[in-house]
């Protein structure tokens, strides 16, 4: 599965991450539609992703999948009985919950940058450990189906088309610039069936 095939002569790839890119879109899909079907395809993507993020040397990232498949589990059974026993509806945080939303990116980004600087032989310790901490963030909102997790995923897949690239990640890099249009679509999606601002019950 580690074996370089040329997809359309366009980018070189291994048969790995071309699974992984169709897992990852399927995941995303069933997100905008709310089925919660999208945290099974989630669980194989982060799988497989992070065998891929290994092989680049990107650890933040391949840890971020293992956290990624528990999140899920949690994630999907919010959106089932996160409602009081009853399956979660849509809606924003509070001023509050933006605080600290930030505020869990900003602690997670200088944490992570500090261990991958001290214990890995990653090139890009910042860049991984900022999308990394960015990714965390929106996984959490988006497992209490806030908005604002498709705010989030915007600035993080923009980034990380840039990351990915940079890494000779041609087909991911790829599959993340497909990612931003569809959180794009995802946010305005959602934004229809929003219920009233609340606090968010992840940062309690």
């Amino acid at each position: 599965m580690n074996e370089t095939i040329s997809l359309f002569g366009l980018a070189n790839t291994t048969p790995l991450e071309l699974v992984s890119f169709v897992l990852a879109v399927l995941t995303v899909w069933l997100n905008i539609r709310q089925n919660h079907w999208a945290w099974l395809f989630a669980i194989l993507s982060s799988a497989t992703y992070g065998v891929v993020f290994f092989g680049a040397k990107l650890y933040g990232d391949m840890a971020l999948q293992g956290v990624f498949m528990t999140v899920s589990f949690w994630g999907w059974y919010q959106w089932l009985h996160g409602n009081q026993g009853k399956e979660l509806a849509v809606s924003t945080l509070s001023a509050r919950g933006r605080v600290w939303s930030g505020v869990a990116w900003l602690a997670g980004f200088g944490l992570l940058a500090w261990f991958l600087r001290r214990y890995t032989d990653t090139d890009v310790p910042n860049a991984d450990a900022f999308l990394t901490a960015g990714s965390l963030v929106g996984q959490a909102l988006l497992s209490r189906k806030k908005i604002e997790n498709w705010h989030v995923w915007i600035i993080v897949d923009v980034l990380y088309v840039a990351l990915y690239v940079h890494k000779g990640l041609m087909l991911t890099a790829v599959l993340y610039g497909m990612f931003v249009a569809m959180a794009v679509a995802g946010l305005l999606a959602w934004q229809g069936s929003s219920d009233e601002p609340e606090e968010a019950v992840v940062w309690k």
